[in-house]
């Protein structure tokens, strides 16, 4: 996990041509706790809880985001970074695929 997502975020926005967009992929999670109750979703809150979020509670900001931080928590990173849109383009069983524009 990253220590400042908001951050890395930013930089990436910084970096990018006026049209480019960032691709994330990350871990499929829904948004609500609930909703992520079964075995890949337990697998990925041990693995989350245990490196991820340990990490980055260790470093400077800390937000500890974890690996099943889902589709609206990350939009909130961006759009916080300052990036315009922020949409799912795609999903499997196993990650989300977002994608990010200034």
């Amino acid at each position: 996990d990253m220590g400042d997502p908001v951050g890395a975020a930013s930089h990436a926005k910084d970096c990018l041509a006026e049209d480019g967009t960032v691709m994330l992929i990350e871990p499929f999670a829904r948004d609500r706790v609930e909703e992520n109750l079964n075995p890949v979703g337990t697998l990925y809150y041990s693995a989350s809880s245990m490196l991820c979020c340990a990490h980055s509670l260790s470093e400077e900001v800390g937000m500890a985001l974890g690996a099943q931080a889902g589709e609206k928590r990350l939009a909130d990173v961006f759009r916080e970074a300052g990036f315009r849109t922020f949409r799912k383009a795609s999903e499997t069983p196993f990650n989300l695929i977002l994608e990010a524009k200034p």
